[in-house]
């Protein structure tokens, strides 16, 4: 079966000529305009590796890569023509396996997809993509959330957050990390702002909030998630 590559580009001339060298070359290209349909088909598809660009209107290529390091351990290459060390440190820094500048060669680019395909470790989708413990069952591609196998909703941010607690299981999370994981730098919340979300969650999820026992708090430090 064809590895699925998912082009994340605003420019369809880019997208097309992208897709077809893949195609010819013998994967499944899936093509996204914009940064939140990339997100998109990237929870639906679960594509084997990201060809992302950086500067689209909107939501941009470095956020697109902070939310799906979140979720998946996919490889991640940059192709953009911004080629100033400080963008590629921080592509690096935000989890991207590779940067890649254009104008680029094609031969080049294939093969450090191919590269990237053969490092990237091999596991069953379902057991990093679900958690199930007690009775919480989250499924971070389709973004939904279980509690005694009822549907629970979660606004996005809410999700996030508990999506950066459970890929942290075990470990305390300090409140600057989680503000940053979950939300990203531009986000305005306050650590004040985190308390009312950890509030939220735990009146959502928690058999008894007063008394939590899948979200615990670490006094003067942050928070842990204890997996059941």
């Amino acid at each position: 079966m064809a590895e699925k590559i998912l082009i994340v580009d605003d420019e369809q001339a880019n997208r097309q000529l992208l897709a077809k060298l893949l195609e010819w070359r013998g994967f499944e290209p899936i093509e996204a305009g914009s940064a939140e349909e990339g997100l998109r088909l990237a929870y639906r598809y679960h594509p084997d590796l990201v060809l992302l660009d950086i500067m689209m209107p909107g939501m941009d290529g470095w956020e697109v890569c902070r939310r799906l390091r979140q979720l998946s351990d996919v490889p991640i290459i940059f192709l953009t023509v911004r080629n100033q060390t400080a963008d590629v440190v921080r592509g690096l820094e935000l989890g991207a396996d590779d940067y890649i500048t254009k104008p680029f060669d094609n031969d080049e680019l294939v093969a450090r997809v191919r590269a990237h395909l053969r490092r990237a470790p091999q596991r069953e989708r379902d057991r990093d993509s679900v958690y199930e413990g007690g009775s919480l069952r989250v499924n971070f591609l389709n973004r939904e959330v279980y509690v005694d196998d009822h549907l629970t909703h979660l606004t996005p941010k809410e999700f996030n957050l508990l999506s950066v607690l459970v890929r942290h299981a075990g470990r305390v999370v300090t409140r600057n990390q989680l503000v940053r994981e979950a939300w990203g730098d531009g986000e305005n919340d306050t650590i004040e702002g985190l308390k009312l979300y950890i509030h939220y969650l735990r009146q959502k999820l928690e058999p008894n909030p007063a008394q939590p026992q899948f979200i615990l708090t670490s006094r003067g430090v942050g928070y842990r998630f204890v997996a059941n």
